[in-house]
């Protein structure tokens, strides 16, 4: 009995010194996570208000100043949750100067939160000038994970995700859309765009002609919004889809499937035809290669420059 009680008081013991271990090291994962002087990349909601961390929320009201793309914005997200924190601007017009003056209050002990409209800093939004420069000052830079639209819009398209590129807006002007679009005509990976509402009927117009009509394509508007909608097929039909309606309103994003073999396959006799009616064309009407190429443009409905890439590659 007394070995017995024994053995008790030593488990005892050891419970004991294990509790107070198990204490040191929450005491220490509490310290850890304490927001201290640093650069906190903290990404907001991009539509339902109930998409934000716990971890998001904690750090916006430890720190000391919250710098926003849009003040006004923002704070109608602090106010929902009962956040109080100092405010100030940070966006694509003043973060030249804006960057410098946050910076130099975080290397005199300040912390910072930085917030987006919506979504994760950085992506197609202000954030990148600013990380930059904290990390040339050796200041701490700590992102705190959350939504993003083209990320959540992925992985609902139902294209393939093991393999893909995001690459921000496309261009505005049709010339540099289309060449931005033939250069991802073979791609082997899934393409995702941002795109704005009064330009996605246009820039699926170009998809279809410069990708094929077949092409498998997916619209995803106002993502974890009231009007959450997935348009997916092959980019004719989705695009007579848009066209029918009376305007398109909401965020977009445009993700275009991987090529298929047969369109990797259908752009080989292509280039050889560019290159073989430049000849042509020289021999018939005695012009030079530049003139030329410039009616083989005008006849394929393409840009001089796409002509003029598609030359090169047949060379």
């Amino acid at each position: 009995m007394k070995g017995a009680g024994g053995k008790r008081d030593r488990a005892t013991t050891v419970d004991s010194e294990n509790g107070q271990s198990d204490k040191l090291a929450e005491t220490k994962e509490r310290a850890a996570l304490a927001t201290g002087p640093a650069l906190y990349l903290v990404a907001t909601p991009i539509g339902n208000l109930e998409d934000i961390t716990l971890r998001a929320v904690r750090v916006m009201k430890e720190v000391d100043v919250v710098a926003c793309e849009d003040t006004r914005q923002t704070q109608k997200l602090l106010n929902h949750y009962g956040i109080t924190t100092r405010t100030i601007s940070y966006h694509e017009h003043n973060e030249m100067t804006r960057a410098a003056e946050l910076v130099k209050e975080m290397q005199e002990g300040a912390s910072v939160a930085v917030v987006t409209d919506a979504g994760m800093p950085g992506i197609s939004d202000p954030g990148f000038r600013l990380i930059s420069l904290a990390i040339r000052h050796h200041v701490p830079v700590v992102p705190i994970p959350g939504a993003s639209a083209f990320l959540a819009a992925l992985v609902a398209s139902g294209l393939p995700t093991d393999s893909f590129r995001f690459s921000g807006f496309l261009p505005a002007k049709r010339g540099e859309r289309r060449a931005a679009l033939e250069a991802i005509r073979t791609s082997p990976r899934t393409q995702v765009f941002y795109e704005a509402p009064h330009r996605i009927v246009d820039a699926l117009s170009d998809v279809a002609e410069v990708l094929g009509k077949d092409r498998h394509v997916v619209v995803a508007r106002e993502v974890t919004k009231l009007h959450e909608e997935f348009l997916r097929g092959r980019a004719g039909d989705v695009l007579e889809t848009l066209k029918s309606r009376d305007g398109v309103k909401g965020e977009i994003t445009l993700l275009i499937g991987k090529a298929e073999s047969s369109d990797q396959q259908a752009t080989v006799p292509a280039k050889v035809k560019v290159r073989q009616r430049v000849d042509q064309i020289m021999a018939e009407e005695t012009l030079d290669e530049k003139a030329a190429l410039k009616k083989v443009a005008k006849e394929r409905g393409i840009s001089k420059s796409e002509a003029y890439r598609e030359l090169q590659r047949s060379k």
